[in-house]
């Protein structure tokens, strides 16, 4: 793709936090300085908060980007070259129910926005508004590229491609996983390399190298010192005073705040690429007990709390004056993939997509896996990763069963596949009887009825 001016629609655009920095990444590249931002959301003051200050930051930079704000999807969409989603539907009360109701029946969602009844619930409200946007973009932008941030990652991007957009979703967790793990080893990390492949949120750090060191073997002695710091901490073991060298190393972290990924790493053999907290939702080990989960994360997180407690009226003006001072791109991917495909100069990415045709060997092939992709005028291109290390294909399986019967509950308009897909989430079935599980998903289906695509409401 070769144009001067490329048109960019955010989805979404009202929120205060990630779409105005992604603004910022965007006006980074020189290429993109001249851009034509189309911006839409459905809350008009938001938006224009949102859209205001991109226009300072154009300004303040002599930028000769366009700044356009709208509330009309399909305007957004007509003629886009780049449509970048970045929308919750249903907001904060909607969250709620979907961390509450679980919890009320014994199922404790640290996050909730991606796998497990929360996440099948927050992609199936979702549902109406990614076929509405395919509807529109099928007649007015159908070669656009769109780029996905809204969780849940996996059924979110599945369904979108399957609606016959072109989609890659996005995440960053392999770039925030990778720069923890030289940060701990006091590897600079444009020494590192690695390689990653799996699922979202649940992929896998096959190789972690400093040219022809291989980094695993220091990292598991390092992270099991922290890990059994961790315990000693939490009086679960004692603590002789002798943990290697690697405690030493570890010693200015906190201790035990990667107990869960260091039990995965110690029992499987490969570091994960989520944060501890997300991480212990994705398998039934960690959460069978309020007890369980104090000892593998000692300090509480609770992402629904955060956001309801979230003040956000300053973040655009942090944001803001920020970018006024240095306007440099963060770690995420998605300006990247515009600057790739808007200039040829090729950039790597790790991207969500559908598995065709075997990306991931002994993996479904309709499931959503997590690869690297390269990037240039031709657009994503995913690589072949080849098998899976046996043990981490099946822990894999075992959430892909639960996003792929939520995708096709939506694409078949099929209620059923709704209680499968919540009933083979490994944290539930190991807290719960199926007829719980039952009771729980009508309940869920109640409080969102509103926002369910019609098939699926109660």
């Amino acid at each position: 793709m070769t144009t001067t001016q490329p048109k960019i629609t955010i989805i979404g655009a009202g929120g205060f936090v990630f779409p105005f920095r992604l603004i910022g990444d965007l006006l980074s590249f020189p290429a993109l300085r001249s851009a034509r931002l189309t911006l839409m959301d459905i809350d008009a003051d938001r938006l224009a908060r949102v859209a205001g200050a991109a226009r300072d930051l154009v300004d303040h930079h002599g930028f000769d980007a366009v700044v356009e704000e709208t509330t009309d999807r399909r305007e957004a969409l007509s003629g886009a070259d780049f449509v970048i989603i970045t929308f919750q539907v249903g907001g904060i009360e909607s969250y709620r129910h979907d961390v509450e109701i679980p919890r009320r029946y014994g199922v404790d969602q640290t996050v909730g926005d991606t796998v497990g009844p929360g996440g099948v619930f927050r992609f199936l409200r979702s549902v109406p508004a990614y076929e509405a946007i395919a509807a529109d973009a099928r007649e007015v932008c159908p070669d656009a590229q769109f780029i996905n941030y809204a969780n849940p990652m996996a059924m979110a991007t599945a369904f979108l491609n399957a609606q016959g957009l072109r989609t890659v979703g996005l995440c960053h967790s392999v770039q925030g996983t990778t720069r923890m793990l030289a940060r701990t080893l006091d590897v600079p990390y444009d020494e590192v390399s690695y390689r990653c492949a799996g699922i979202n949120h649940q992929a896998w750090v096959l190789e972690f190298r400093r040219g022809g060191e291989d980094l695993y073997p220091r990292l598991r002695e390092t992270m099991r010192a922290r890990h059994l710091r961790g315990q000693a901490a939490a009086g679960l073991v004692a603590d002789d005073g002798d943990h290697s060298e690697a405690a030493e190393e570890a010693s200015t972290y906190e201790g035990g705040n990667e107990q869960v990924r260091t039990t995965i790493m110690d029992a499987f053999g490969y570091f994960q690429t989520e944060s501890s907290h997300h991480a212990s939702e994705y398998l039934p080990y960690f959460r069978k007990t309020p007890e369980l989960v104090e000892e593998y994360i000692p300090q509480r997180w609770d992402y629904y709390e955060i956001c309801a407690g979230h003040d956000e009226s300053g973040d655009v003006d942090a944001q803001l004056t920020k970018l006024k001072e240095h306007l440099a791109p963060s770690v995420e991917y998605g300006a990247s993939i515009v600057n790739a495909m808007v200039t040829g100069a090729p950039a790597v990415i790790h991207g969500n997509v559908p598995n065709e045709p075997g990306l991931i060997s002994n993996l479904p092939e309709d499931a959503c896996v997590e690869v690297p992709c390269l990037v240039d005028a031709g657009g994503v291109q995913p690589t072949a990763v080849g098998e899976l290390p046996l043990q981490l294909a099946a822990l894999n399986r075992t959430n892909i069963g639960v996003q792929t019967l939520a995708v096709r509950a939506a694409l078949r308009s099929d209620r059923e596949n709704v209680y499968h897909a919540v009933a083979l989430d490994p944290l539930t079935g190991a807290l719960l009887t199926l007829e719980q599980i039952h009771a729980m998903t009508d309940e869920l289906l109640e409080a969102h009825a509103a926002l369910l695509p019609e098939p699926l409401r109660p």
